[in-house]
């Protein structure tokens, strides 16, 4: 199969790679539902040396940049509670922490959560963590410019590994809110 966007030596439905994938991803492509069908989510075999942005857009292509998108896990804090949340951005921008998912998520504090926390909390692995299998009930920040491309990279759960997902289908992710201007340049 040829990749919908990027020049990859390997691609194939995302179905079709399950035993690559980590158990929550592997579990949510499993169930997937919504408009967009799961074997239009592709896996494509990517070296983990090369899995973050700057460096895997230099050895996989520069216009990928433009197509890739950064799901980070926050946590916002209240009192004595704590909500975690994923915010899925373009690559090109940054998450605004202190302005969007603040006050989305109604916290008085929000920062980037500690790579424990991320890690633990999601089952994937720090570098490659994705929107698709998060836990139940965590919020799913998305930026609408991520909903609006064609197809996105993002991560797979593992550093190696990527996911190519229409982008339409962030928007219909468990617990999805999609936000105008989440990303900032």
């Amino acid at each position: 199969m040829r990749a919908p966007i990027g020049h990859f030596d390997t691609a194939a439905p995302a179905p079709d790679c399950l035993d690559v994938l980590v158990g929550p991803v592997a579990d949510a492509v499993r169930h997937w539902s919504g408009s967009v069908p799961a074997d239009q989510l592709v896996h494509v075999d990517t070296d983990p040396q090369w899995a973050d942005t700057a460096v895997f857009v230099e050895h996989y292509g520069r216009e990928l940049l433009e197509q890739s998108a950064n799901c980070v896990v926050v946590a916002g804090k209240r009192g004595g509670g704590t909500t975690l949340a994923a915010c899925v951005v373009l690559s090109t921008t940054r998450v605004d922490v202190n302005g969007v998912v603040r006050r989305r998520l109604g916290a008085r504090k929000a920062s980037f959560a500690s790579m424990d926390t991320a890690v633990g909390g999601t089952g994937m692995e720090y570098g490659g963590i994705t929107p698709i299998g998060l836990p139940a009930g965590w919020p799913v920040l998305v930026d609408s410019a991520v909903v609006d491309l064609p197809y996105v990279l993002v991560g797979s759960g593992r550093r190696r590994g990527k996911l190519l997902v229409p982008g339409k289908a962030f928007a219909e992710l468990p617990g999805a809110v999609v936000l105008e201007g989440l990303g900032v340049a």
